[in-house]
């Protein structure tokens, strides 16, 4: 992020964006837990993850072509890179799928698949003035045409609503984004307002979503009204952004190894994301549990971070190249 972006975001939003990758990726650690049960609650990590993003990404200064072309050079750059290293080295095959499945859409990432998707309805709600001033009924009518979608065209015959690689995710997808903007908007009206009501109602809400999952995974008789669990899960975004905005004082606060860690984590997100695919089945069953955890979380972070620190390496080289060229046509 720029220096211009990341005056906007308070140290809550990035403990956020850091926890968000965190339940992601735990969600992946099938095989590695003695009970899979435990690795859950990756659609819960995905909503924080965009609710965060429409919260960073809310104020729009730049037309819509320089400014979508550089959120995607930010997804697809580490996305491509490690994609082609894990075709190179054989944890995937370009059989499988073919070039254009793998490296240009959707390609393995169910997350850049939307987010690049998204982005495009996200830059006109924020640059038409009369939707950016009044989210919430933008985010009603979204939410009424995934209501008309639900009712008349949606499966409801299992278990399925957080299924990510279905494109109904996306209305839910989206609505987080616009949350995150709400809050974006309106941080002066929350920022360190405190409230351990709103933090209890989270916390409920949390619980809550994951008794509707299992409820409605054994029970398939009532999957008729799985889209609690959604309604749930927008309920339990927007109590974590109150939550995480009343107490900012107090996560600014916070010891600075642990910021340093945080800040760490929220930094290399996607890199994160984009890893840990190949590395989590390679490595499940290395050792016993613990073991395996520790070692598997070391390998993501390391290559995670060497990801990132690649793509700001092509960013560094690719600025001056441009550079030099501006200045040859100058000259």
């Amino acid at each position: 992020m720029n220096q211009t972006e990341s005056k906007r975001i308070v140290f809550s939003v990035t403990l956020l964006r850091a926890l968000a990758a965190c339940i992601i990726t735990n969600a992946h650690y099938v095989g590695v837990y003695p009970h899979d049960i435990i690795a859950s609650g990756g659609l819960l990590g995905d909503v924080i993850f965009f609710g965060v993003s429409g919260f960073c990404l809310s104020r729009i200064r730049k037309s819509f072509f320089p400014w979508y072309g550089k959120r995607l050079y930010r997804c697809y750059l580490p996305t491509l890179l490690i994609t082609a290293i894990y075709l190179a080295v054989g944890f995937y095959s370009l059989s499988e799928h073919g070039a254009v499945w793998w490296f240009v859409f959707p390609t393995a990432y169910h997350f850049v698949a939307s987010i690049v998707l998204l982005y495009i309805p996200y830059y006109f709600v924020m640059v038409i003035r009369p939707l950016r001033e009044h989210l919430p009924a933008v985010m009603a009518v979204i939410g009424a045409a995934a209501g008309v979608v639900y009712l008349f065209f949606y499966d409801k015959s299992y278990y399925h609503i957080d299924n990510v690689r279905e494109p109904f995710v996306e209305f839910l997808f989206f609505e987080s984004m616009l949350i995150g903007a709400y809050f974006s908007q309106n941080r002066e009206r929350f920022l360190n307002k405190n409230k351990f009501s709103v933090c209890f109602s989270a916390i409920v809400l949390f619980v809550l979503y994951f008794i509707t999952k299992t409820f409605f995974s054994r029970y398939e008789r009532y999957a008729a009204l799985q889209l609690i669990n959604q309604l749930v899960l927008i309920g339990l975004l927007y109590a974590s952004f109150r939550c995480a905005l009343g107490f900012d004082v107090k996560t600014e606060r916070m010891p600075a190894p642990v910021k340093k860690t945080v800040s760490f984590l929220a930094e290399i997100t996607l890199e994160i994301y984009v890893v840990q695919y190949a590395i989590i089945p390679t490595l499940a069953h290395v050792a016993e549990f613990p073991i395996n955890w520790l070692i598997i979380t070391a390998a993501i972070l390391a290559s995670a971070f060497s990801l990132h620190m690649l793509c700001r390496m092509i960013t560094a080289s690719a600025g001056r190249i441009s550079g030099a060229i501006r200045r040859s046509r100058i000259d």
